[in-house]
């Protein structure tokens, strides 16, 4: 039988949840990869060529590369106002790369963005987190990770009825930048509680110098580790569209599908990830999630064609949140005391991943013509990161169940 305190929590939890669904679908589904649907389209305006747009996104991880770091060394900054904050750049700055048309504005744009992206990524898993942890409903964690990939499914499909509908790109970024205000105005009211992350994260005086010089080295080997994953999904991520335009007949409708497929997928993924029992060893799941994507960076390439783009999409898909699920478990089951410095660390290391990816890509591109080689580095660094996981978890097992998300 069900109480009424535990069904009063349960509502709770599941607030907050979909608050950061919420809240991740317009940082990241928009204010990020919003981009990437809408590249084609740029490049169809003429107002960008190619390499114009590989600088684009590489500001755009720049900047969340900033806002990780931010996170990760400036514990100053009050969750609640600071997601609000960067909800609200995110409208701005979306709305802006409509409105404006100068290329070094939007480079200025886009590193805000990515700023913006980061900040309310890590703030929003925090908050979200600890306090499914405090309604002790951790396992509703997957929820919040279901939002990038909702946020990439609306903005992809929403691209392709602009496409068909012969819209402009800038067009489109204002449009984006109304549905980034709509989903920012759901949330509004839930992020104002008092949960104070400072709080939860400080470390007594003390056990920082104490950690055990084990726990440092996992950490260090998880750090880089997680980067991997940055750099591996990345040239994918940002240039999906343009390679099935390039690789599939004249034509053809399906290039305006696998990017809404890759989203769905996203969120299906985290939603399936919060079904896997909290006490399995999350980095093996972590190595589990790296193979299958780099089955599905390379598989575009060695089969060009719908299948093997569809193929592509599902694969890298169904683990992207879900691995930082993973990671970010595996930050609290590190750093309990002080979890919070370590999500941002992790994700500044995943985001100097993604800053590599877009300028190597262009480059090859314009030396051999194809994205195939790019494809083959990124996917063999998802499988060295596969690696690395395999190898902390025959040196370090996990002897106790977890029992935080």
């Amino acid at each position: 039988m069900t109480t009424p305190d535990a069904s009063h929590n349960r509502k709770s939890a599941l607030r907050i949840a979909f608050a950061g669904l919420i809240a991740l679908a317009a940082a990241m589904g928009i204010g990020r990869f919003a981009f990437t649907p809408l590249l084609p389209m740029m490049l169809h305006d003429q107002t960008i060529d190619l390499n114009s747009g590989g600088w684009l996104a590489t500001s755009n991880y720049l900047g969340y590369f900033i806002g990780a770091m931010l996170c990760a060394f400036w514990r100053g900054l009050p969750p609640t106002r600071t997601i609000r904050a960067g909800l609200i750049a995110t409208v701005l700055l979306t709305l802006g790369m409509g409105l404006l048309h100068a290329q070094a504005i939007w480079l200025a744009l886009r590193l805000l963005s990515g700023i913006a992206s980061a900040l309310v990524f890590v703030y929003s898993s925090g908050w979200c987190l600890q306090r499914l942890a405090q309604l002790q409903l951790p396992a509703l964690g997957g929820i919040i990770y279901c939002g990038p990939g909702i946020g990439i499914m609306l903005t992809g499909l929403s691209s392709s009825s602009m496409v068909s509908n012969g819209w402009h790109a800038d067009t489109g970024w204002i449009a984006f930048g109304l549905l980034a205000a709509a989903l920012t105005a759901a949330v509004w009211s839930t992020f104002s509680g008092n949960l104070d992350l400072r709080a939860a994260n400080v470390t007594p005086a003390g056990t920082e110098s104490a950690e055990p010089a084990a726990i440092r080295q996992e950490v260090r080997w998880q750090v880089l580790a997680y980067g991997m994953a940055g750099f591996g999904y990345i040239i994918t991520a940002t240039f999906l569209p343009v390679i099935a335009r390039q690789a599939l007949p004249p034509g053809s409708a399906w290039p305006d599908f696998f990017w809404p497929l890759f989203g769905l997928c996203v969120a299906l993924g985290a939603l399936g990830a919060t079904r896997i029992p909290v006490h399995f060893d999350q980095r093996l799941l972590l190595a589990i999630s790296y193979v299958m994507q780099a089955i599905g960076v390379v598989s575009s390439a060695i089969f060009p064609n719908e299948v093997g783009f569809a193929l592509g999409s599902i694969l890298l898909g169904l683990p992207f949140t879900a691995i930082t699920l993973f990671a970010m478990r595996e930050a609290r089951r590190l750093r309990s005391h002080h979890a919070a410095g370590l999500m941002g660390l992790m994700t500044a290391s995943y985001g100097i991943g993604q800053i590599a990816g877009p300028p190597l890509a262009t480059r090859l591109v314009h030396a051999t013509g194809s994205f195939t080689p790019s494809l083959s580095i990124a996917a063999a660094a998802l499988l060295t990161g596969a690696v690395l996981y395999c190898w902390l978890v025959s040196r370090s097992p996990v002897r106790h169940p977890m029992t935080t998300s």
